[in-house]
């Protein structure tokens, strides 16, 4: 019943993960509930090997239907590999209590910006191109692996916003180019989670079908949608996540 509660998770978190970002919203308090007494380092690892499997598959699936500029992309994911390492490294060694307490107040800033700014992330225009967009495009995976790796929860979601808000980016490519990121800080987390024991595999390949499967389902609505269905998305995660992170921190 434990594995069944947590795969079901997976898959809807695959697909939540696949349009906007946000998954670890849904499999993260699963695995927490599901397994109470387990390390926390454990679940934080077992999420990203299943996770990362989804997300893999969402990128592919955007790449076929979506021009990347793989230019500014790769660089940033090679610094988004980076960053995680560092976090993850870090997370085995300090409590991020702290961040825990500030996160939903950022979310909330995030959310009224987006709702306040209702042309935001609707068109397509890049505002640098060449060493600019690289060098910022880098700058957003660095900090960004650095926070998936030590805590993570909406990672997804702050890729999207600082594509869309920074580099002009509209809702659906940012969500393509969150994807690539995202992929690569998962990879390096993973790698040093599993390098301390902290990864169930055995759990962790069931819940990667599950999300695999969820990620097809909300790659698709994406695509199909466009940037106007992925925008309404993130401001339903954002706000999904306020709630969340602010009862975690405050309430509970």
């Amino acid at each position: 019943m434990d594995w069944f509660v947590v795969i079901v998770a997976s898959l809807f978190a695959g697909c939540v993960d696949a349009i906007v970002g946000g998954g670890g919203l849904i499999l993260l308090p699963a695995l927490f509930a599901t397994f109470p007494n387990a390390v926390p380092a454990t679940l934080l690892g077992t999420n990203k090997s299943a996770s990362v499997w989804g997300t893999s598959f969402a990128t592919w699936r955007f790449a076929r239907r979506v021009t990347l500029p793989w230019r500014a992309m790769l660089p940033a994911a090679a610094a988004g590999f980076a960053g995680s390492w560092v976090g993850a490294w870090a997370v085995t060694m300090v409590s991020p209590e702290l961040l825990r307490k500030a996160l939903p107040l950022v979310l909330i800033a995030i959310l009224l910006y987006t709702l306040a700014r209702k042309d935001l992330g609707t068109h397509h225009q890049p505002r640098w191109g060449g060493r600019n967009e690289i060098l910022a495009a880098s700058l957003i995976g660095l900090a960004l692996g650095i926070y998936d790796g030590f805590f993570g929860p909406g990672t997804g979601s702050f890729l999207v916003f600082l594509l869309v808000r920074v580099l002009g980016y509209d809702f659906l490519h940012a969500s393509a180019g969150a994807k690539l990121i995202n992929v690569s800080t998962n990879v390096a987390a993973i790698a040093l989670f599993a390098s301390k024991g902290h990864v169930w595999w055995q759990l962790g390949l069931a819940m990667a079908v599950a999300n695999v499967a969820g990620s097809f389902l909300g790659s698709w609505l994406a695509l199909r949608h466009g940037a106007g269905f992925v925008r309404k998305a993130f401001i339903v995660v954002v706000l999904a996540l306020v709630l969340k992170t602010g009862y975690d921190a405050f309430l509970a």
